[in-house]
């Protein structure tokens, strides 16, 4: 029998953190646009650290392999890599600019690629799992992990000491708005405000990364806070791990990722929108997955994910890798697509894939 006051105050915490989230995301994308246009490097590499960066996620996986729920922390991290594509990167489609076309750059369809890559390496290994395949399995994909990691953060690095001193010196309108977080990046606006009469200021590198740092880690801990909350509500219903971690604890944690791939989109920056579910799911299938494996070595504690939901994760990846490289004018269309195809794969969990489950 659930306790209706502490479903009540988990409720109450879950609706309350989305407005740190808001709060979070929106300083986030303001300032990483910034950054990455004083330091002259694509928006798209300063998301993979940032945005695509699933510390949230990492610490939900460290937790439940700690309280001997390892099958919630594998349901999470598939489910919460289809949630990046199907349901926040549609979103972002969705919010684009409407008279303009997306224009995905370079570095957006590499990492595109090497994330179809890596999706289509992993699941068979996920899918046919024995103690000898996953711990030599994870321990490559800790290691693979590490190595990229190192290879953005020297990009990032490379930029910042290369960077001529007045990188935003093409236009005054590069500074941004003192409390309104208004920026523009090259030729492309960031909400700026109606009153053309506001008070602009320009502000140091320092500022804009402090402010960047500032904004992550509030959305850090409104996902924390939510997938908690999640846990809480949903252990007071009764509800199989698998399909709770695949479906509502991937929503909660992915929260983060909806906002800000919203808000990117309305906003008009693609590589930020293309790094945070490129990035997102390169960290939960390399470093969260290696994790589980290593820990685990094959033996979930609650059952696995199913065949059916390793098939939409890989055909959703290929939907993404296919959008990024040739879809970009059919962006509007294809986020149509995708919601209407994660709103398909919500119901099926519930009805069909986990129905009889308890």
């Amino acid at each position: 029998m659930a306790q209706v006051s502490e479903v009540a105050y988990h409720v109450g915490a879950f609706i309350s953190t989305l407005f740190l989230l808001e709060f979070g995301a929106d300083k986030f994308i303001a300032h990483t646009a910034i950054v990455a246009a004083r330091i002259q490097i694509s928006e798209v590499v300063i998301g993979l650290l940032t945005a695509g960066a699933e510390w949230e996620e990492l610490a939900v996986v460290i937790a439940s392999i700690a309280q001997g729920r390892s099958s919630l922390a594998l349901g999470n991290v598939i489910g919460s890599s289809i949630s990046n594509i199907l349901g926040a990167f549609s979103l972002g489609l969705l919010c684009y600019e409407r008279g303009e076309q997306i224009v995905f750059d370079r570095s957006s369809r590499i990492y595109s690629l090497l994330l179809l890559v890596l999706t289509t390496a992993l699941m068979p290994i996920i899918y046919y799992s024995t103690r000898i395949t996953w711990l030599v399995g994870g321990s490559i994909l800790i290691v693979a992990f590490v190595v990229y990691f190192l290879l953005v953060a020297l990009a990032i690095g490379r930029g910042v000491l290369t960077a001529p001193e007045d990188s935003d010196s093409d236009s005054d309108s590069q500074s941004d708005v003192d409390d309104h977080d208004s920026s523009s990046v090259g030729s492309r606006t960031a909400l700026l405000p109606r009153n053309t009469g506001t008070r602009s200021y320009r502000h140091s590198l320092l500022y804009h990364g402090l402010y960047l740092l500032f904004g992550f880690l509030a959305i850090c801990l409104a996902g924390y806070v939510l997938s908690q909350a999640a846990i809480k509500i949903t252990d007071q219903l009764g509800m199989s791990d698998v399909l709770f971690s695949v479906v509502i604890l991937a929503v909660a944690t992915t929260l983060p990722e909806k906002f800000i791939a919203v808000m990117s989109g309305y906003r008009g920056h693609p590589g930020i929108l293309v790094a945070n579910c490129a990035g997102s799911n390169i960290f939960l299938l390399s470093l969260c997955c290696g994790i589980i494996m290593v820990d685990t070595r094959g033996n979930l504690d609650r059952g696995t994910v199913t065949v059916s939901e390793l098939a939409v994760l890989w055909a959703s990846t290929v939907a993404f890798t296919g959008t990024v490289w040739f879809g970009a004018k059919f962006s509007r269309s294809i986020g149509v697509a995708m919601l209407a195809g994660y709103i398909a794969f919500i119901i099926l969990e519930f009805t069909v894939i986990h129905g009889n489950s308890g």
